[in-house]
Formats: C-alpha cells, sequence, structure tokens
C-alpha cells in the first residue's frame, strides 16, 4: 500500500514540474492547454516540490510524511481549479492522497498518545528496592515458584523494576476464523506499581489495517482498537470486568519479568509440588491465576477463569502456554506462547506470540 502510494505521488509531482516547465517554455506540455503564467510556474514548481517531498519521506518511512503530503494537495488543487478544463482529473489523485493523509495523522496522532501514556507509565513507577536476590529471600514462596526462580537464573540477581518488549504475532480475532492474521507489538511494564502499556498493529488483509492499545494503571484497565487508526471498533474503561482481566493479565506475563514473583501487591498459595496460585491486588481490583511448572522448574503454563469481554456473564478458562523457552538478559523465559479460551464450542487458540526484544531497568526521569 505504502508502495503504490509512493509511485502515485511521484507521478503526480512530476505532473506538476511539467507545470512549472511550460510556464518559462522549457518543454511542451500537453496536457494543458492554457498559458501557464510564470507567477503560477513557480507555483507549479513549489508543489513538485512539495510532492517530492512527500515521496521521499514516505521512501524513509518517515511518519511526518502526511503535513509535506496535506501542503501539496491544496496547493495542487488550487492549481487544478484553475485550470479546471484541463487537469480536472488531478481531483482523483489528491482525493486518494488527502485520504492516505488523514489515515497517516490518525496513527501518527494514535501512537503519539500511546507514547505521552508511556512517558507517564515510566515517570511514575519506582525502582524496587536493589537487594539481590538470594535463596534464602525466596523461601517464603511456594516450592513450585522457588523451583522456577532457582532454574531461570535470577539468584543473585537484582529485583526487575520496568520492562520493554517487542512482540511477532499471529492472531485470530474470531473463533470461526481460518487464516492467521500478523501483527506485531510493543509493550512496557512497570513494577511498582504493577502497569503496562501494550500496543499493537496488524492487518486483516492487504488493505486494512487494525491497530490497539490495551494498559492497566492504578488499577483500571482499559482497551482501545480502531480500523485505519481512525474508526473505533473497542473502546472499553471504567468496567470492573476489564479491570480484573487487565490485570490478570499482568500476573500472566510476570513469566518475563520473574522477579515480579517477589512484588509485595502478590501472594502466593500451594497447590503442589509444581504449581502454585498467585493472587495479586492493586487498589481495589484483584486478579488470580495458577502458575503451572514442569518437574525441573520450567514455566508451563498459566490458567485463570477470565472474562474475555465485558459482555460475559461468566469467566472463561484462559490458558497460556509456553512453547519454547530461551535464555535473554541472563534469565530464562517463554520467547514463544500461545493463549486459548476453553468456549462451549471448544477449545479457542487466537493468539501465538514471540518476544523479539526484551529489556529491563530502563532509565526514567522521576
Amino acid at each position: 500500500m505504502r508502495i503504490a502510494l509512493t509511485i502515485l505521488i511521484g507521478i503526480h509531482a512530476i505532473i506538476h514540474l511539467f507545470g512549472f516547465l511550460k510556464a518559462f517554455e522549457l518543454s511542451d506540455f500537453n496536457a494543458i492547454n492554457q498559458p501557464i503564467s510564470k507567477t503560477f510556474g513557480i507555483v507549479w514548481l513549489l508543489t513538485f516540490i512539495l510532492f517530492s517531498i512527500t515521496t521521499t519521506l514516505l521512501v524513509f518511512h518517515s511518519s511526518y510524511w502526511w503535513i509535506s503530503g496535506f501542503l501539496a494537495a491544496i496547493v495542487s488543487q488550487v492549481l487544478i481549479f484553475n485550470y479546471w478544463s484541463d487537469a480536472k482529473f488531478g481531483t482523483i489523485i489528491n482525493l486518494i492522497i488527502f485520504v492516505a493523509v488523514i489515515v497517516a495523522y490518525s496513527n501518527f496522532d494514535f501512537k503519539n498518545r500511546i507514547n505521552k501514556e508511556r512517558e507517564i507509565l515510566l515517570k511514575n513507577s519506582q525502582f524496587v528496592k536493589e537487594e539481590v536476590i538470594t535463596k534464602e529471600s525466596i523461601l517464603r514462596l511456594p516450592i513450585a515458584v522457588q523451583k522456577w526462580l532457582n532454574n531461570i537464573g535470577v539468584i543473585g540477581k537484582t529485583p526487575i523494576s520496568n520492562v520493554y518488549l517487542t512482540q511477532e504475532l499471529q492472531l485470530k480475532l474470531d473463533p470461526n476464523q481460518e487464516n492467521w492474521n500478523t501483527g506485531k507489538a510493543e509493550q512496557y511494564f512497570t513494577v511498582n506499581p504493577p502497569a503496562f502499556n501494550w500496543s499493537i498493529n496488524t492487518k486483516t488483509n492487504a488493505i486494512l489495517s487494525v491497530v490497539g492499545r490495551d494498559k492497566f494503571e492504578n488499577g483500571n484497565g482499559e482497551m482501545k482498537i480502531k480500523l485505519l487508526s481512525l474508526i473505533p471498533i473497542v473502546d472499553v474503561k471504567n468496567n470492573n470486568k476489564i479491570n480484573q482481566a487487565s490485570l490478570q493479565r499482568f500476573l500472566a506475563e510476570i513469566i518475563w519479568f520473574p522477579t515480579a514473583a517477589l512484588n509485595k501487591n502478590i501472594t502466593w498459595e500451594h497447590v503442589n509440588e509444581n504449581s502454585a496460585k498467585a493472587t495479586i491486588k492493586v487498589n481495589e481490583t484483584i486478579g488470580f491465576g495458577t502458575f503451572h511448572f514442569d518437574s525441573n522448574g520450567n514455566f508451563q503454563m498459566f490458567t485463570a477463569l477470565r472474562y474475555k469481554d465485558i459482555n460475559d456473564t461468566k469467566p472463561k478458562l484462559w490458558t497460556v502456554s509456553a512453547i519454547k523457552t530461551e535464555k535473554m538478559n541472563g534469565v530464562k523465559v517463554p520467547v514463544e506462547c500461545k493463549a486459548s479460551w476453553k468456549l462451549e464450542s471448544g477449545k479457542w487458540t487466537w493468539l501465538k506470540l514471540k518476544i523479539k526484544e526484551l529489556k529491563y531497568n530502563l532509565v526514567t526521569t522521576n
């Protein structure tokens, strides 16, 4: 889509260059029969320059191409009105550019709002007290959790305070969907207080893209999904079900920053030698779930009764399973996972993900 738009704007730019060349009698431009004054010739040249800048910004994947694109299309349309009989079909191209500009600006604005949320998230976070984790400091935890923390390599390390990660995703947005949608996501976590901000960009087909942002902060969950960054599909907040579901998600995802298992907000209960139930409380929101490990202390899955959406009358069994585990930043974490719901119609695996980048303890400005 971007390539086609770049080519279209590039051709549109060249057409405007010929308007300048005709005005200064440097070339014939038979597409326009009307004479072009030198004053308007300068305007044709200016439009060519603006479209050329836009093309260049698109080639280099700049987020700001829509600014020059909007200005170029405005000036171009003024020229078209002045040479309407010969240039009226250029309006179609300008309309395409205007639509693309609106979508690009919406995407820019959506990302900008997310970035501001993340700045606040990190600013409000506090570094966890930097005491080295020892075998003695985890003795209060259930045996299954102790084996996990010993096995993955957090003993002798300082606690993780905040996290940045990126993911490659495969999604099915509906249980009846046959083919997987692909997408990319990035996420920030803070441990004290427990919070996250996750954004996704995926495509439903070659033309239509979907962006989304989930967050949990101050005990409240929120979900936004937009088509083309413009048309709201989902906008849910101030709801107890989404609050709890978001906190349960945070709890499940501590597998990527395991020292959070020591967080004072989390209480643990022994289930058996390979399983432990965790309950986390943030303000008035409570989430819970069970961590399952193998006999060596490798994470296998997290299970919880969780609301799939706000229309559910009862929570459903939600499972996050590890597919592949690797060492990142000196800690063994699941780098490939899948998430499933148990529906009345059967098991629905709706998400497969791969962790591509994982960073701990980012520098904050607070």
